[in-house]
Protein backbone atom coordinates (compact mmCIF):
# COMPACT_ATOMS: atom_id res chain seq x y z
CA UNK A 1 0.00 0.00 0.00
CA UNK A 2 1.41 3.39 -1.02
CA UNK A 3 1.59 5.95 1.79
CA UNK A 4 -0.53 9.03 1.18
CA UNK A 5 1.25 12.32 1.63
CA UNK A 6 0.04 15.22 3.74
CA UNK A 7 1.54 18.67 4.27
CA UNK A 8 1.35 20.14 7.78
CA UNK A 9 1.95 23.90 8.15
CA UNK A 10 2.25 25.45 11.63
CA UNK A 11 4.72 27.89 13.15
CA UNK A 12 4.36 26.28 16.61
CA UNK A 13 6.96 23.51 16.82
CA UNK A 14 5.21 21.60 19.63
CA UNK A 15 1.92 21.36 17.74
CA UNK A 16 3.79 20.28 14.61
CA UNK A 17 5.52 17.46 16.46
CA UNK A 18 2.31 16.17 18.08
CA UNK A 19 0.34 16.29 14.81
CA UNK A 20 3.23 14.68 12.92
CA UNK A 21 3.08 11.70 15.29
CA UNK A 22 -0.72 11.43 15.09
CA UNK A 23 -0.75 11.61 11.28
CA UNK A 24 2.14 9.14 10.94
CA UNK A 25 0.23 6.70 13.17
CA UNK A 26 -2.71 7.02 10.77
CA UNK A 27 -0.45 5.92 7.91
CA UNK A 28 0.43 9.25 6.31
CA UNK A 29 3.81 10.40 5.05
CA UNK A 30 4.03 13.83 6.67
CA UNK A 31 5.86 16.89 5.34
CA UNK A 32 6.09 19.88 7.69
CA UNK A 33 6.65 23.59 7.16
CA UNK A 34 6.87 26.40 9.71
CA UNK A 35 5.68 29.19 7.40
CA UNK A 36 3.74 29.87 4.21
CA UNK A 37 6.75 30.41 1.95
CA UNK A 38 8.34 27.06 2.82
CA UNK A 39 4.92 25.38 2.62
CA UNK A 40 4.45 26.59 -0.97
CA UNK A 41 7.90 25.31 -1.90
CA UNK A 42 7.13 21.84 -0.50
CA UNK A 43 3.63 21.90 -2.02
CA UNK A 44 5.04 22.51 -5.51
CA UNK A 45 7.53 19.66 -5.11
CA UNK A 46 5.22 17.06 -3.52
CA UNK A 47 1.69 18.14 -4.57
CA UNK A 48 0.00 16.47 -1.56
CA UNK A 49 -3.76 15.81 -1.84
CA UNK A 50 -4.35 17.15 1.70
CA UNK A 51 -2.82 20.17 3.48
CA UNK A 52 -3.37 21.11 7.14
CA UNK A 53 -2.72 24.81 7.80
CA UNK A 54 -2.66 26.95 10.94
CA UNK A 55 -4.89 29.94 10.28
CA UNK A 56 -2.67 32.40 12.23
CA UNK A 57 1.01 32.53 11.23
CA UNK A 58 3.53 35.36 10.97
CA UNK A 59 4.17 36.66 7.44
CA UNK A 60 1.84 34.77 5.10
CA UNK A 61 -1.17 33.73 7.18
CA UNK A 62 -3.28 30.62 6.68
CA UNK A 63 -6.00 32.33 4.62
CA UNK A 64 -3.46 33.70 2.14
CA UNK A 65 -1.71 30.32 1.91
CA UNK A 66 -5.10 28.63 1.35
CA UNK A 67 -5.80 30.99 -1.56
CA UNK A 68 -2.39 30.39 -3.14
CA UNK A 69 -2.74 26.59 -2.83
CA UNK A 70 -6.20 26.69 -4.43
CA UNK A 71 -4.84 28.83 -7.28
CA UNK A 72 -2.17 26.22 -8.01
CA UNK A 73 -4.40 23.15 -7.52
CA UNK A 74 -8.10 23.71 -6.89
CA UNK A 75 -8.57 20.03 -6.01
CA UNK A 76 -6.26 20.09 -2.98
CA UNK A 77 -8.19 19.59 0.27
CA UNK A 78 -7.12 22.16 2.90
CA UNK A 79 -8.01 21.73 6.58
CA UNK A 80 -7.57 24.84 8.74
CA UNK A 81 -6.35 24.85 12.37
CA UNK A 82 -7.99 27.63 14.40
CA UNK A 83 -8.03 28.98 17.93
CA UNK A 84 -11.30 29.48 19.84
CA UNK A 85 -11.23 33.19 19.07
CA UNK A 86 -10.75 32.72 15.32
CA UNK A 87 -14.27 31.63 14.30
CA UNK A 88 -14.71 34.57 11.91
CA UNK A 89 -11.47 33.63 10.16
CA UNK A 90 -12.51 29.96 10.11
CA UNK A 91 -15.81 30.82 8.40
CA UNK A 92 -13.92 33.07 5.98
CA UNK A 93 -11.64 30.15 5.11
CA UNK A 94 -14.69 28.06 4.15
CA UNK A 95 -15.67 30.79 1.69
CA UNK A 96 -12.25 30.28 0.10
CA UNK A 97 -13.07 26.54 -0.25
CA UNK A 98 -11.29 25.13 2.79
CA UNK A 99 -12.46 21.57 3.41
CA UNK A 100 -12.98 21.92 7.16
CA UNK A 101 -11.52 23.54 10.25
CA UNK A 102 -10.45 22.06 13.58
CA UNK A 103 -9.86 23.98 16.79
CA UNK A 104 -6.98 23.89 19.28
CA UNK A 105 -6.31 21.87 21.34
CA UNK A 106 -6.67 19.28 18.58
CA UNK A 107 -8.69 16.16 19.38
CA UNK A 108 -7.60 13.01 17.54
CA UNK A 109 -11.20 11.99 16.77
CA UNK A 110 -12.00 15.41 15.34
CA UNK A 111 -8.81 15.27 13.26
CA UNK A 112 -9.73 11.83 11.90
CA UNK A 113 -13.24 13.04 11.05
CA UNK A 114 -11.85 16.04 9.14
CA UNK A 115 -9.47 13.76 7.23
CA UNK A 116 -12.32 11.36 6.46
CA UNK A 117 -14.34 14.25 5.05
CA UNK A 118 -11.38 15.30 2.91
CA UNK A 119 -11.03 11.76 1.54
CA UNK A 120 -14.75 11.59 0.80
CA UNK A 121 -14.46 14.78 -1.24
CA UNK A 122 -11.44 13.37 -3.13
CA UNK A 123 -13.31 10.10 -3.79
CA UNK A 124 -16.46 11.93 -4.91
CA UNK A 125 -14.44 14.10 -7.29
CA UNK A 126 -12.85 10.99 -8.81
CA UNK A 127 -16.25 9.36 -9.26
CA UNK A 128 -17.63 12.50 -10.90
CA UNK A 129 -14.62 12.53 -13.23
CA UNK A 130 -15.23 8.86 -14.16
CA UNK A 131 -18.96 9.46 -14.67
CA UNK A 132 -18.17 12.47 -16.86
CA UNK A 133 -15.83 10.41 -19.04
CA UNK A 134 -18.47 7.69 -19.38
CA UNK A 135 -21.14 10.25 -20.20
CA UNK A 136 -18.95 11.89 -22.85
CA UNK A 137 -18.30 8.45 -24.36
CA UNK A 138 -22.01 7.63 -24.32
CA UNK A 139 -22.89 10.94 -25.97
CA UNK A 140 -20.22 10.29 -28.62
CA UNK A 141 -21.64 6.82 -29.26
CA UNK A 142 -25.22 8.11 -29.44
CA UNK A 143 -24.22 10.84 -31.89
CA UNK A 144 -22.38 8.25 -33.98
CA UNK A 145 -25.36 5.94 -33.95
CA UNK A 146 -27.64 8.85 -34.84
CA UNK A 147 -25.45 9.64 -37.86
CA UNK A 148 -25.56 5.98 -38.96
CA UNK A 149 -29.36 5.86 -38.66
CA UNK A 150 -29.71 9.12 -40.62
CA UNK A 151 -27.51 7.66 -43.37
CA UNK A 152 -29.68 4.52 -43.53
CA UNK A 153 -32.89 6.60 -43.57
CA UNK A 154 -31.47 8.72 -46.37
CA UNK A 155 -30.61 5.59 -48.36
CA UNK A 156 -34.11 4.18 -47.91
CA UNK A 157 -35.74 7.47 -48.85
CA UNK A 158 -33.55 7.87 -51.95
CA UNK A 159 -34.05 4.26 -53.00
CA UNK A 160 -37.82 4.49 -52.57
CA UNK A 161 -37.94 7.67 -54.68
CA UNK A 162 -35.91 6.11 -57.52
CA UNK A 163 -38.00 2.89 -57.36
CA UNK A 164 -41.30 4.81 -57.52
CA UNK A 165 -40.02 6.97 -60.37
CA UNK A 166 -39.01 3.85 -62.27
CA UNK A 167 -42.45 2.33 -61.80
CA UNK A 168 -44.15 5.62 -62.75
CA UNK A 169 -42.07 6.01 -65.92
CA UNK A 170 -41.96 2.32 -66.71
CA UNK A 171 -38.16 2.40 -66.62
CA UNK A 172 -36.79 -0.98 -65.53
CA UNK A 173 -33.31 0.50 -65.05
CA UNK A 174 -34.62 2.95 -62.43
CA UNK A 175 -36.61 0.19 -60.74
CA UNK A 176 -33.52 -2.01 -60.40
CA UNK A 177 -31.37 0.93 -59.24
CA UNK A 178 -33.93 1.94 -56.59
CA UNK A 179 -34.36 -1.64 -55.39
CA UNK A 180 -30.57 -2.02 -55.08
CA UNK A 181 -30.41 1.14 -52.93
CA UNK A 182 -33.21 -0.20 -50.69
CA UNK A 183 -31.55 -3.63 -50.46
CA UNK A 184 -28.26 -2.06 -49.28
CA UNK A 185 -30.09 0.00 -46.63
CA UNK A 186 -32.04 -3.03 -45.38
CA UNK A 187 -28.80 -5.05 -45.14
CA UNK A 188 -27.23 -2.18 -43.17
CA UNK A 189 -30.23 -2.11 -40.80
CA UNK A 190 -29.77 -5.84 -40.20
CA UNK A 191 -26.04 -5.42 -39.53
CA UNK A 192 -26.65 -2.45 -37.24
CA UNK A 193 -29.30 -4.33 -35.24
CA UNK A 194 -27.03 -7.36 -34.77
CA UNK A 195 -24.04 -5.18 -33.85
CA UNK A 196 -26.03 -3.20 -31.27
CA UNK A 197 -27.31 -6.45 -29.74
CA UNK A 198 -23.76 -7.83 -29.62
CA UNK A 199 -22.45 -4.60 -28.08
CA UNK A 200 -25.07 -4.81 -25.34
CA UNK A 201 -24.42 -8.55 -24.86
CA UNK A 202 -20.69 -8.30 -24.22
CA UNK A 203 -20.85 -6.31 -21.00
CA UNK A 204 -20.10 -9.17 -18.58
CA UNK A 205 -17.27 -11.56 -19.36
CA UNK A 206 -17.74 -15.28 -18.70
CA UNK A 207 -14.18 -16.28 -17.81
CA UNK A 208 -13.20 -19.94 -17.64
CA UNK A 209 -10.18 -22.14 -18.29
CA UNK A 210 -10.11 -22.99 -21.98
CA UNK A 211 -7.77 -23.92 -24.84
CA UNK A 212 -6.87 -20.61 -26.61
CA UNK A 213 -6.93 -22.47 -29.96
CA UNK A 214 -10.60 -23.40 -29.53
CA UNK A 215 -12.19 -20.08 -30.66
CA UNK A 216 -9.72 -19.87 -33.57
CA UNK A 217 -10.69 -23.37 -34.79
CA UNK A 218 -14.39 -22.54 -34.49
CA UNK A 219 -14.07 -19.27 -36.42
CA UNK A 220 -12.02 -20.89 -39.21
CA UNK A 221 -14.61 -23.65 -39.61
CA UNK A 222 -17.45 -21.12 -39.57
CA UNK A 223 -15.89 -18.76 -42.14
CA UNK A 224 -14.56 -21.37 -44.58
CA UNK A 225 -17.61 -21.41 -46.84
CA UNK A 226 -17.79 -17.62 -46.96
CA UNK A 227 -14.11 -17.42 -47.90
CA UNK A 228 -14.64 -19.95 -50.69
CA UNK A 229 -17.67 -18.02 -51.92
CA UNK A 230 -15.54 -14.89 -52.34
CA UNK A 231 -12.56 -16.72 -53.79
CA UNK A 232 -10.40 -16.17 -50.70
CA UNK A 233 -7.99 -18.81 -49.38
CA UNK A 234 -8.57 -18.94 -45.59
CA UNK A 235 -5.62 -20.56 -43.83
CA UNK A 236 -5.16 -21.46 -40.16
CA UNK A 237 -1.91 -22.00 -38.25
CA UNK A 238 -2.31 -22.96 -34.57
CA UNK A 239 0.52 -23.07 -32.03
CA UNK A 240 0.73 -26.57 -30.47
CA UNK A 241 2.33 -25.42 -27.19
CA UNK A 242 -0.40 -23.17 -25.77
CA UNK A 243 -1.54 -23.76 -22.20
CA UNK A 244 -5.14 -23.40 -21.04
CA UNK A 245 -6.00 -19.77 -20.21
CA UNK A 246 -8.60 -18.09 -18.04
CA UNK A 247 -10.58 -16.05 -20.58
CA UNK A 248 -14.04 -15.66 -22.13
CA UNK A 249 -13.98 -18.02 -25.16
CA UNK A 250 -17.30 -16.69 -26.54
CA UNK A 251 -16.02 -13.11 -26.35
CA UNK A 252 -12.73 -13.95 -28.09
CA UNK A 253 -14.68 -16.03 -30.64
CA UNK A 254 -16.68 -12.89 -31.45
CA UNK A 255 -13.47 -10.81 -31.79
CA UNK A 256 -11.83 -13.30 -34.18
CA UNK A 257 -15.05 -13.75 -36.16
CA UNK A 258 -15.24 -10.00 -36.68
CA UNK A 259 -11.57 -9.68 -37.71
CA UNK A 260 -11.65 -12.67 -40.07
CA UNK A 261 -14.93 -11.49 -41.63
CA UNK A 262 -13.46 -8.03 -42.20
CA UNK A 263 -10.27 -9.56 -43.64
CA UNK A 264 -12.26 -11.65 -46.14
CA UNK A 265 -14.26 -8.58 -47.20
CA UNK A 266 -11.08 -6.52 -47.61
CA UNK A 267 -9.35 -9.24 -49.65
CA UNK A 268 -12.33 -10.13 -51.85
CA UNK A 269 -12.93 -6.57 -53.08
CA UNK A 270 -12.39 -5.61 -56.70
CA UNK A 271 -10.00 -2.86 -55.61
CA UNK A 272 -7.59 -5.40 -54.06
CA UNK A 273 -4.15 -4.99 -55.65
CA UNK A 274 -2.86 -8.46 -54.80
CA UNK A 275 -3.63 -11.38 -57.08
CA UNK A 276 -3.30 -13.86 -54.22
CA UNK A 277 -6.38 -13.49 -52.05
CA UNK A 278 -5.38 -14.96 -48.69
CA UNK A 279 -6.41 -14.61 -45.06
CA UNK A 280 -4.31 -16.26 -42.36
CA UNK A 281 -5.54 -16.89 -38.81
CA UNK A 282 -2.69 -17.79 -36.44
CA UNK A 283 -2.11 -18.40 -32.76
CA UNK A 284 1.36 -17.80 -31.37
CA UNK A 285 2.98 -18.29 -27.96
CA UNK A 286 5.13 -15.27 -27.05
CA UNK A 287 7.01 -14.38 -23.86
CA UNK A 288 4.98 -12.53 -21.25
CA UNK A 289 1.61 -13.31 -22.81
CA UNK A 290 -0.77 -16.25 -22.75
CA UNK A 291 -1.55 -16.16 -26.45
CA UNK A 292 -1.25 -13.93 -29.49
CA UNK A 293 -3.93 -14.12 -32.19
CA UNK A 294 -3.00 -12.84 -35.64
CA UNK A 295 -5.38 -12.16 -38.53
CA UNK A 296 -3.44 -11.25 -41.69
CA UNK A 297 -4.88 -10.51 -45.12
CA UNK A 298 -3.54 -9.60 -48.56
CA UNK A 299 -6.20 -6.95 -49.07
CA UNK A 300 -5.87 -3.36 -50.17
CA UNK A 301 -4.56 -2.14 -46.80
CA UNK A 302 -5.42 0.81 -44.56
CA UNK A 303 -3.81 4.24 -44.69
CA UNK A 304 -2.46 6.04 -41.59
CA UNK A 305 -5.39 8.41 -41.19
CA UNK A 306 -7.92 5.58 -41.07
CA UNK A 307 -5.74 3.49 -38.70
CA UNK A 308 -6.02 6.27 -36.10
CA UNK A 309 -9.84 6.13 -36.22
CA UNK A 310 -10.41 2.42 -36.69
CA UNK A 311 -11.24 1.52 -33.07
CA UNK A 312 -13.31 4.65 -32.43
CA UNK A 313 -17.08 4.65 -32.27
CA UNK A 314 -19.12 4.05 -35.41
CA UNK A 315 -16.22 4.50 -37.85
CA UNK A 316 -16.40 2.16 -40.82
CA UNK A 317 -14.43 1.64 -44.02
CA UNK A 318 -17.25 -0.36 -45.61
CA UNK A 319 -19.23 2.61 -46.84
CA UNK A 320 -23.04 2.30 -46.55
CA UNK A 321 -22.80 -1.40 -45.63
CA UNK A 322 -20.77 -0.78 -42.46
CA UNK A 323 -21.96 0.31 -39.00
CA UNK A 324 -18.57 0.81 -37.30
CA UNK A 325 -19.62 -1.11 -34.16
CA UNK A 326 -17.73 -4.34 -34.90
CA UNK A 327 -14.26 -3.10 -33.99
CA UNK A 328 -15.70 -1.16 -31.04
CA UNK A 329 -17.00 -4.45 -29.62
CA UNK A 330 -13.71 -6.20 -30.39
CA UNK A 331 -11.64 -3.59 -28.57
CA UNK A 332 -14.09 -3.54 -25.67
CA UNK A 333 -13.78 -7.31 -25.18
CA UNK A 334 -9.97 -7.24 -25.45
CA UNK A 335 -9.80 -4.34 -22.96
CA UNK A 336 -11.98 -6.31 -20.51
CA UNK A 337 -9.39 -9.11 -20.70
CA UNK A 338 -6.60 -6.58 -19.93
CA UNK A 339 -5.20 -7.46 -23.34
CA UNK A 340 -4.06 -5.37 -26.29
CA UNK A 341 -5.21 -5.09 -29.89
CA UNK A 342 -3.02 -3.58 -32.61
CA UNK A 343 -3.17 -3.08 -36.34
CA UNK A 344 -0.33 -2.96 -38.88
CA UNK A 345 -1.13 -1.99 -42.45
CA UNK A 346 0.01 -0.13 -45.53
CA UNK A 347 -1.82 0.71 -48.70
CA UNK A 348 -1.48 -2.11 -51.28
CA UNK A 349 0.34 -4.32 -48.72
CA UNK A 350 -2.47 -5.93 -46.73
CA UNK A 351 -3.37 -5.69 -43.05
CA UNK A 352 -2.49 -7.56 -39.86
CA UNK A 353 -4.56 -7.38 -36.66
CA UNK A 354 -2.99 -8.70 -33.46
CA UNK A 355 -4.72 -9.55 -30.18
CA UNK A 356 -2.65 -10.47 -27.13
CA UNK A 357 -4.19 -11.92 -23.97
CA UNK A 358 -2.31 -11.98 -20.66
CA UNK A 359 -1.21 -15.22 -19.01
CA UNK A 360 -3.44 -14.45 -16.03
CA UNK A 361 -6.64 -12.42 -16.30
CA UNK A 362 -7.79 -10.67 -13.14
CA UNK A 363 -11.52 -11.22 -12.58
Amino acid sequence: MIEETILLVDDEEDICEILDISLSDLGYKVYTAENGEKALQIFREVNPPIVIVDIRMPGMDGIELLQKIKQENAETEVIMITGHGDMDLAIKSLKYEATDFITKPINDEVLEFALKRAHERISMRQKIREYTIRLEKLVHEILGLSHTIKTIAGGLEGGTFVLEKGIELGQKEYVLQGWDMIRVSVETIKNLSLDVLNYAKHTDMNYRLCDPNKPAKEVAALMNSRAEQYGVDLKIDLAPDLEALLFDPEGIHHCLLNLVSNAIDATAGDDCFNKEKEVLLRTVKIDGWGVEYQVTDTGCGIDEEIKEKIFKGFFSTKGPMGTGIGLMITKKIVDEHKGVIEVESEKRSGTKFTIRLPEKTQI
